[in-house]
């Protein structure tokens, strides 16, 4: 079975990003045959024009399209597999896969099919204005801080939605978790029967750490963005008094204040490093205060045996268990997130069986071989129905 993936790279290598690049790879190492066909938003001119081209392209790009079709007629995929396609593919391609009759499957990161934005989320408030049609809401509220992209990621979203692309001609959409394919039927109206979830793949290390319980800071990976509640976590420990060590994207985060015990680093460009990072903590906190679709940086914490720390909110709840494989907080409420940091930093046999536990879920539920084994059978099922 061949099987072409088309992804738009995202600036800065988010979680979107690795899914896919370690998708691919799990896939490869299975030995499943896999061709893959990118675009890069690095490549993309931050001038006016440069911005301008890329609306086009994502609007229709007619070069990408002939681009994407002569692939299709070079390989003869049995399924093609997008990923994220904003904003350098055109939707239009998942219609030249109908056209040749290859079924298409999509792994869904985020809203990006409900919100211009991705994230329903505009200046820290929740927002569900855009759902049934109404995408004129994201340049009415400027989500992205500038009318001109505003207006460019709401034509986006209305072209592709008023096209039917998606509803069309996608056989399969693979969410990344339970909570997302729930919102995907609840608030979108999709047929249950045309989801099937899909967790990203966690290659697991040789073995856990010896002792968590001997780790020595609070760890947090991931980006420094409003969403993400890392002033949160800041705050808490600073009321515990504990070390907090950050593998982010910038040196440095506005609510660290001069006396806090904190170390900055973009150690997560290096998988080794953040291997390391992630081994020498003694629990990590993921703090969200938006809907996050999945827990990557904490999937990828447990299956080193750390335990993880996360807020009680969106698919977190789904990749910690409370009491089992971590503990859940509050979304935004730093005392309630500094009592479960205490817990497991002052209890080092609960340390411990959450991150024995947290390693066993990784093993039974997102491993690479998991997510291989579902992918698989998703593809055999689509291209058994193929034309």
């Amino acid at each position: 079975m061949r099987i072409l993936h088309a992804n738009n790279v995202r600036r800065g290598s988010g979680g979107s990003t690795r899914s896919c690049e370690a998708s691919i790879a799990a896939l490869r190492r299975a030995g499943v045959e896999v061709d893959v066909f990118l675009r890069d938003s690095k490549d993309i001119a931050g001038s006016v024009a440069g911005r301008l081209g890329a609306l086009l392209d994502g609007l229709h790009g007619a070069a990408v399209v002939r681009d994407f079709a002569a692939r299709l007629r070079e390989r003869r995929p049995d399924v093609v597999h997008v990923h994220e396609l904003f904003p350098l593919i055109p939707p239009r391609v998942l219609a030249t896969c109908a056209e040749a009759g290859i079924p298409v499957v999509m792994t869904c990161y985020d809203y990006r099919l409900t919100c211009p934005v991705a994230t329903h989320r505009v200046r820290g408030e929740a927002c569900f204005r855009c759902l049934g049609g109404r995408e004129h809401w994201c340049v009415l509220r400027n989500c992205r801080g500038s009318l001109p992209e505003s207006f460019a990621h709401a034509l986006h979203n209305a072209a592709a939605r008023r096209a039917g692309h998606f509803d069309r001609n996608v056989a399969r959409y693979l969410p990344l978790s339970g909570h997302l394919r729930d919102f995907m039927v609840e608030r979108q109206g999709i047929d249950p029967g045309r989801i099937a979830v899909s967790h990203p793949p966690i290659r697991l290390p040789e073995a856990p750490v010896a002792d968590p319980a001997a780790g020595a800071y609070v760890a947090y990976a991931g980006r420094f963005v409003p969403e993400k509640g890392v002033e949160v976590m800041v705050e808490a420990c600073r009321r515990l008094g504990l070390p907090m060590r950050f593998s982010g994207d910038a040196p440095g985060h506005p609510a660290v204040r001069e006396g806090d015990d904190a170390t900055f680093g973009a150690t997560w460009k290096s998988p080794e490093e953040l291997a390391a990072f992630y081994r020498g903590a003694r629990v990590l906190v993921m703090p969200s205060l938006w809907p996050e679709t999945f827990g990557i940086v904490a999937a990828e914490a447990m299956s080193h045996g750390v335990p993880v720390v996360a807020s009680r909110i969106g698919a977190l709840p789904e990749t910690v268990v409370d009491g089992e494989t971590g503990l859940l907080a509050r979304p935004g409420d730093a005392a309630d997130l500094a009592d479960r940091i205490a817990r497991v930093w002052n209890d080092p046999a609960l340390a411990r069986r959450l991150g024995s536990n947290g390693r066993r879920r990784v093993e039974e539920e997102f491993a690479e071989d998991v997510h291989v084994g579902r992918l698989v059978r998703v593809y055999e099922a689509v291209a058994s129905r193929r034309g």
